[in-house]
């Protein structure tokens, strides 16, 4: 059996360029889908997963992500006086426990290899997973869920995939596949963002990574790829040959909530999927469709 994956890293500290002025004084990574912070869906998601101890990756000004996930007395306190117990339960579902929620800071935006080599002294030598936030997933079985289980059969790295149009491979890191079985798709080869005329495949790597603790001998390297930045794809591309490597196609959606457009759609996706809300949201919706 594989080493079980206990740990997760959010690289959080982005400026959220897309979104600004809504991200001129709160974290990207804490707009909400409908009421809970993007992330918050992902530690969500990282919980279901099995996970136990929550790295966040972070830069100037990201304050509120710390004190969404602590907890507050004060308000805890009021809600209980007022009798507002579920909403006090929710409140609570937020706070992550003492001794299993670290915060490191990337002091310049040099790409999400150099975020992810930031968590190095917390992962240690474990293996652990990588949840991008702005990568929303809607499925039945969490997909972080379903990579550990993929990860217990085939052990080594798993990247979560997905096929998207020829066009769009400049956009992301694309599988070189050796063998494909529908499921799994056994990777020799990964590049960052090439021309849709020089992309060995369609299938691009989403915001969900699970990984062994070598990929940091590569990021110590500090080697600039595409962007001049430090890759993730290319320190994950050294790895392939002497470790297994996987792509796995998940069951679920996938929502780009990087985009305002795709955030949109994630909005209305989950609120579709409440049952408390979907109704209403139908009917409101009729009005402007």
């Amino acid at each position: 059996m594989p080493k079980p994956v206990r740990k997760v890293v959010f690289p959080v500290a982005g400026l959220g360029t897309r979104f600004l002025p809504a991200t001129k004084a709160i974290p990207k990574e804490m707009l909400p889908l409908v009421d809970r912070p993007l992330l918050q869906h992902a530690v969500e998601e990282a919980r279901a997963a099995g996970i136990e101890d929550f790295v966040f990756v972070t830069g100037r000004s990201k304050r509120a992500i710390e004190d969404h996930f602590d907890a507050d007395t004060e308000l805890n306190r009021t809600l209980e006086e007022r009798g507002k117990m579920d909403a006090l339960e929710e409140v609570r579902g937020s706070e992550i426990a003492p001794g299993r929620c670290f915060y490191t800071r990337q002091q310049v935006p040099l790409g999400l290899g150099h975020a992810v080599w930031c968590a190095r002294a917390v992962i240690g030598n474990d293996p652990f997973a990588i949840v991008l936030p702005d990568d929303f997933v809607q499925a039945e079985t969490p997909c972080l869920k379903q990579m550990v289980e993929a990860y217990e059969e085939v052990g080594g790295n798993i990247v979560a995939v997905v096929d998207v149009p020829r066009e769009h491979t400049s956009r992301y890191g694309i599988l070189d596949v050796e063998k494909d079985d529908g499921r799994l798709a056994t990777v020799r080869g990964l590049v960052e963002k090439p021309k849709p005329e020089e992309a060995p495949s369609t299938l691009s790597i989403i915001g969900r990574y699970i990984l062994q603790p070598e990929i940091f001998d590569h990021l110590e390297r500090q080697q600039r790829g595409a962007g001049n930045e430090i890759q993730l794809t290319d320190a994950m591309a050294k790895l392939i040959g002497s470790q297994p490597f996987h792509g796995l196609r998940f069951e679920g959606t996938r929502f780009d909530c990087g985009d305002k457009v795709g955030f949109i759609e994630a909005t209305l996706a989950h609120a579709l999927k409440r049952p408390d809300m979907a109704d209403k949201v139908r009917d409101m919706l009729r009005k402007y469709c």
